[in-house]
């Protein structure tokens, strides 16, 4: 892996900024404040720690489809459960949960899968 980080992690982060500045000055955009932030929570995550893994510490680690849905779990359990029990800031919401776990498999699936529907050229080769 690259020690430098990711352009995507960088616009998820600027994203994110930008929401929260949004946020301070009363500006509320419903779909991108409740659920847009969640979406991207997941990918985020799993970027860094795999960016810390590999850029930072050495290590050669993909994070596979059980660090993905550990990782959807734990976040869901932190934000979802937990947070709303000490903060009145945070709102344990089913459709959050949803969020990251659409983000994780969006993540999972483009970052680690190849998708292909037909390849003329392997099928033409073998006929021949």
């Amino acid at each position: 892996m690259r020690k430098r980080i990711s352009y995507w992690f960088f616009v998820g982060l600027i994203a994110w900024i930008f929401i929260i500045v949004l946020r301070k000055k009363g500006l509320y955009i419903p779909v991108i404040n409740d659920h847009f932030t969640d979406c991207i929570t997941v990918p985020m995550y799993c970027y860094l720690i795999e960016y810390i893994m590999n850029g930072l510490l050495g290590y050669h680690w993909k994070p596979d489809l059980k660090f993905v849905l550990t990782s959807i779990l734990y976040l869901s359990f932190l934000f979802e459960l937990l947070c709303p029990g000490v903060s009145h800031r945070f709102t344990g919401d089913i459709l959050d949960v949803l969020a990251y776990f659409a983000g994780g498999m969006v993540y999972y699936f483009f970052r680690f899968k190849t998708f292909s529907l037909v390849q003329f050229s392997d099928k033409k080769a073998n006929r021949s």
